[in-house]
């Protein structure tokens, strides 16, 4: 997200390394905060709740002055053609782990689905088991042990948030296209668009979860149907609040005057996470909506 060369900067005539940071160590001390106070929190401990806020605040911190770094650099003319290809790699491999990340919560969905649910309920388990299994998807486990609760189906709101999401795709497509034939105006308004659509969508989201926690009584222990669904969901929703906020960053950077139509691996980092994000979508629209 910090890489590109504002008009007035010189590009590097090799590789840029930057001097020793203290960054790293003190992102993984914000982080180990965050943990112990999570390990507290889970275990009704007091006080970890707050140690989860003082880890995130140090990160978010942390970040907030190890990204301006990296700006500052590229700003400078301190990257060259080299440091953009190891730009390029480092986010297609992080964007690859997100890929298999999302890859196990989808493979989880279908063995749970497709294996696991008709193996419990063919004759040996239903006759040496569970008798009163229901083998049908979602189910409510042996017996029925898992609350009654009701599924969430495609429409209103996942439908309108896969066109929230489409419609995003093609608004950062368009401010993309602008900024390389240098309309610099119409880029931060397409990507301003972008944005907004992006924080709907979360917002959608949100009440979509109070509908289910409140109308459906559908919640993450409301057996593996509940689960898959709140860790899918969830952790796509995390996502599209990190990709909206890498595009927050990259837009203040446009009105600031970064970028050039030739260098601005910045934009073209965080626009192949908000497409990734999108295709993850279009994947939970199906397969947890729909299927």
């Amino acid at each position: 997200m910090s890489a590109g060369h504002s008009v007035q900067a010189k590009e590097a005539p090799y590789y840029y390394v930057p001097a020793d940071s203290g960054h790293p160590v003190r992102s993984a001390i914000a982080l180990l905060i965050t943990a112990v106070g999570a390990a507290a929190w889970i275990n009704g401990v007091g006080a970890g709740k707050w140690l989860v806020l003082l880890g995130l605040v140090c990160l978010i911190a942390v970040l907030f002055r190890w990204f301006g770094d990296a700006i500052g650099e590229s700003e400078g003319g301190l990257n060259s053609k080299r440091v953009d290809v190891s730009y390029r790699w480092g986010m297609s491999w992080f964007i690859f782990s997100e890929v298999m990340f999302f890859g196990g919560f989808f493979g989880a969905l279908w063995y749970v689905r497709t294996i696991t649910t008709p193996w419990l309920g063919d004759l040996d388990h239903k006759l040496l088991l569970w008798p009163d299994f229901n083998a049908v998807w979602p189910n409510f486990g042996p017996a029925g042990i898992v609350e009654h609760f009701q599924t969430v189906g495609p429409f209103p709101l996942p439908t309108i948030n896969t066109a929230l999401l489409l419609s995003s795709g093609v608004t950062l497509t368009i401010s993309h296209h602008a900024l390389r034939a240098d309309h610099r105006g119409k880029a931060i308004f397409w990507l301003a668009a972008t944005v907004l659509l992006g924080v709907l969508f979360v917002g959608c989201q949100a009440f979509e979860y109070h509908h289910a926690y409140t109308e459906l009584n559908l919640k993450f222990n409301s057996g593996a149907y509940g689960s898959l669904f709140f860790m899918l969901t969830g952790f796509h929703g995390f996502h599209v609040i990190m990709g909206a906020t890498m595009l927050t960053v990259i837009l203040f950077r446009l009105m600031r005057g970064h970028f050039t139509a030739d260098h601005h691996f910045g934009f073209e980092g965080a626009a192949w996470y908000w497409h990734f994000v999108d295709v993850v979508w279009l994947g939970l629209y199906l397969f947890v909506y729909w299927f």
